[in-house]
Parts: structure tokens; sequence; C-alpha cells
């Protein structure tokens, strides 16, 4: 499997050369089950595109689309300097990379952001980033699952949001989720216009 030919679109939306350059570093190092298992085992809280085989790199996709479509609106992204939307695009591709885990284990680690995170800022000089970049992009992927921060046990395991940037990331993956937005993708899972 050729993984950077599976985001020719989503890399496309990355303007800086050097990070479009890291994002496929990063697509690389990520385990092979990101590129097959659905985001949801249960389907109890993704949408139907966002099931079955591949469906995990479809809502990946999704918020990734969700914030481009966002950050192209003057309100919206008039707040961001190109720079910071490159790498908000960048965490919202990334931010489930390590749903299962590393090595792959049976159901989600509820600490999966801040296993990407982490994964992130380890492998940061491997995928070409300055320390504040990848510091930027764990930051924002570390609090991605909003007010949901407590575990299985009741343990409170994640961040909140707190900044623009991690409110963001937030919103797009909450989005991407959402089973009343449904976003089309064709049959080499590539989002349809």
């Amino acid at each position: 499997m050729n993984k950077e030919e599976l985001f020719l679109d989503e890399l496309n939306y990355i303007k800086d050369d050097e990070l479009q350059e890291s994002l496929i570093s990063i697509i690389q190092a990520l385990p092979e089950y990101w590129f097959k298992v659905p985001a949801s085992s249960t389907g109890k809280y993704h949408p139907s595109y966002a099931l079955g085989e591949g469906g995990l790199l479809r809502h990946s996709k999704a918020a990734m689309r969700i914030g481009y479509e966002l950050l192209n609106n003057p309100i919206i992204g008039g707040k961001y300097t190109t720079h910071e939307k490159d790498l908000l695009l960048m965490s919202l591709l990334v931010h489930d990379g390590l749903k299962l885990g590393m090595p792959e284990e049976k159901y989600t680690r509820f600490d999966h952001p801040i296993l990407m995170a982490n994964f992130i800022k380890e492998k940061k000089d491997e995928f070409n980033l300055s320390e504040e970049d990848a510091n930027f992009m764990a930051d924002v992927i570390k609090t991605h699952m909003g007010p949901w921060t407590t575990d299985y046990n009741g343990e409170e395991v994640l961040e909140k949001p707190k900044t623009k940037y991690q409110n963001f990331v937030h919103m797009c993956d909450f989005l991407a989720a959402k089973k009343c937005l449904l976003v089309p993708f064709d049959k080499d899972n590539n989002i349809i216009e």
C-alpha cells in the first residue's frame, strides 16, 4: 500500500512544502490498523461513512476536510496564520493515529490523544518538525476529545481544550463524528466534491 497516494487531496491542503513532507513522514509512521479499522467498533459514536473497513481513515479525512472548509472561511480562518492553519490541518488528519495504541490493542485506548501527542513530540526529528511545531500539534491533539475526559473507570485522564487552537481541533473532530453530517466518499476513500 502506498500510504502517500491515499492522501493526495489532503496533502494539497498543506501550503508549506516542508510541512507537507512532515505530514507524509507522520502518515508513513502510523500503524497499519489506522488505514483499515472502523472509527468505532460499535457504530455508536460515528456516522455510517466512518464504519467498516477504512472507517477511521475516512473519519480522519472528514475531520481534516471540515477544518479545511472552516479555515477557508475568512471570518473563521482569518484568526489564524497560514502556518497555524497547516499545523491544525495536519493535526486533524492524524489525531486518531494511535487510537488502538501501539502496538495495536483490541479496543480503543481512552488515552489515545496523549499517546498520539507524545508520538509526535518523541519523533519530531524523524518527522522534520521544529520543537515549536511538534509542541503545537501535540497540544491540539491531546485535547481533541473535548469534554470527554474521564476513562471507563471515571478517572480524569484527558485535558479539556482551552485555547482557540485546541477548541478548533475538537470542533472539527466532533463534527466529523456526528451522524447528521454525512461526508460522501468514493470507492477509493476520497471525499467526493
